[in-house]
């Protein structure tokens, strides 16, 4: 195995979109095998009919490449160790089950499933751990045919149940968990290669398309850890060597500090969520990395690029990986400082018109021109694109008729604050130009002629012309509200306040 080119794969279910940890799953893969000048390889276990979806296999491919990675062989990519889903890979299966069958090492199993639910009950019921308890057990050859015949003529379908060695153990070294040990025993009983409708079981089929497609290391999450010995099984049934396995740690609410459940609602777990919220693909991929994979150093800001670059299998966490959403907030908003306005712009409009904001017959030039400036006010400020309808519908679309009672506070000192209006408002109509850079010496100038300055100069000329006490720079957002917004807003509370 250790002179073979790697090939790693990444093989989802179709039987929903992709999930934060499955990301995670095939990146781990994806940068091992780009590290390693290997081969990526995208297979789709899709052998489960009734739980796939009609767009689980675009969802997760198209996804994929928005987080930016591409493979080398896929259902999109043929090669020739395709084809690249189980359900049409069916001609490769039944064969080797039938191998299985004809050597004595796997059998029809015909327990119904009331039988196999009054088995587990009753083991249950004794504090004994659930398993398959054999059919045939004390049955002579002649009444072992005669109970099957019996179960023929009454019209069941059998599944094929795969022999357990006795008294046998699996160990591997793991490339995240170091040495574990299984034993056969407790794999709970014989289990099921092929299910009732002739299709194969995971755990069978698994084996066979990573035998077949030749890969070489098999990366994937802790749960899985379970199914590996009923894999080696399979391995040592046909004399095929065993990859190398690896299994990451597994991902927790930090919130809730459990296993992160496709059922929590607490948190966002699927990337079209945060494609949709305008989370940038650079930045989830860099949290999700994060997440069972540290780098050296301090540094958390990465592209995918540098990730290849610098990965280290040997540095995959061995406990559980915290998923903190205000985490992904921060390193969202580190990229969203890093790309530039023009880079987000397109997404920042799909939210103004989502948002109900700005519709797309308004979007002319000279809007456009107003909304990117818009953008560049709260660019630095934002976790995700989504946020520009929150930071701005109150200042720039929607303003309140009144003032919030903080505003009414900060605006107690009515001397004060008119002295600032009016000579504020005496500078405004000065101003042939009102923009950001004559705006500023304007306030300067109130500064200069009223002795008034700091809080007492700005915040009764933010609340006055925005209706608001925090925001982006002062001149900046004057100017994007327009002179006429400004004095009418400001002769508005002057008038108020008299």
């Amino acid at each position: 195995m250790a002179n073979k080119k790697l090939r790693v794969r990444y093989a989802p279910s179709p039987t929903g979109h992709l999930h934060i940890g499955n990301a995670r799953t095939a990146l781990f893969n994806y940068m091992y095998a780009r590290h390693n000048k290997g081969t990526f390889i995208i297979r789709i276990e899709d052998t489960d009919q009734k739980r796939n979806i009609a767009d689980g296999e675009r969802s997760q491919l198209e996804n994929l490449k928005w987080l930016g990675m591409d493979w080398d062989e896929g259902p999109d990519k043929p090669g020739k160790y395709g084809p690249y889903r189980q359900s049409e890979r069916l001609d490769i299966y039944k064969p080797l089950i039938q191998d299985l069958l004809d050597r004595g090492l796997a059998y029809e199993s015909y327990k119904t499933e009331e039988e196999l639910a009054q088995d587990r009950e009753r083991q249950l019921e004794n504090g004994e751990t659930p398993r398959y308890e054999y059919e045939f057990a004390g049955l002579t050859d002649e009444q072992r045919e005669a109970k099957i015949a019996a179960a023929k003529a009454a019209g069941l379908t059998p599944v094929i149940r795969f022999k357990v060695p006795v008294g046998k153990v699996y160990a591997w070294d793991d490339i995240v968990k170091g040495n574990i040990e299984i034993g056969a025993e407790q794999v709970g009983g014989d289990w099921v290669i092929q299910k009732r409708d002739g299709m194969p079981t995971y755990n069978f089929a698994v084996v066979v398309d990573d035998h077949m497609m030749e890969i070489s290391h098999v990366l994937r999450g802790d749960d899985h850890i379970s199914n590996t010995p009923k894999q080696m099984m399979i391995y040592d049934a046909f004399g095929w060597d065993v990859p190398r396995f690896g299994h990451m740690t597994l991902i927790i609410n930090t919130e809730t500090g459990k296993k992160l459940s496709k059922r929590d609602e607490s948190i966002l777990q699927f990337i079209e969520q945060y494609h949709e919220l305008g989370y940038l693909p650079e930045a989830l991929l860099n949290f999700i990395v994060l997440l069972g994979w540290s780098p050296v150093g301090e540094e958390e800001i990465f592209s995918l690029s540098e990730f290849v670059k610098m990965f280290d299998e040997h540095r995959l966490s061995k406990s559980p990986a915290k998923f903190d959403a205000k985490k992904l907030e921060w390193v969202n908003n580190q990229w969203l400082k890093k790309v530039s306005t023009s880079e987000i712009f397109p997404s920042i409009l799909h939210q103004l018109v989502n948002g109900g904001l700005v519709t797309k017959n308004e979007l002319t030039p000279e809007k456009l021109t107003w909304l990117y400036k818009m953008t560049e006010l709260y660019k630095d400020q934002m976790s995700y694109t989504n946020q520009i309808n929150e930071f701005s519908k109150d200042v720039f679309f929607d303003m309140p008729v009144s003032l919030d009672e903080d505003s009414k506070a900060e605006m107690a000192d009515k001397e004060g604050v008119l002295t600032v209006l009016e000579a504020f408002k005496a500078e405004v109509l000065k101003l042939e130009f009102f923009v950001a850079a004559t705006i500023f010496p304007a306030i300067k100038a109130v500064q200069k002629e009223t002795g008034i300055k700091g809080r007492k100069l700005f915040m009764p000329i933010r609340i006055a012309a925005s209706h608001e006490m925090h925001g982006p720079a002062l001149p900046e957002v004057l100017e994007l509200l327009g002179k006429d917004k400004v004095l009418t807003n400001i002769e508005a509370m002057i008038t108020e306040l008299k």
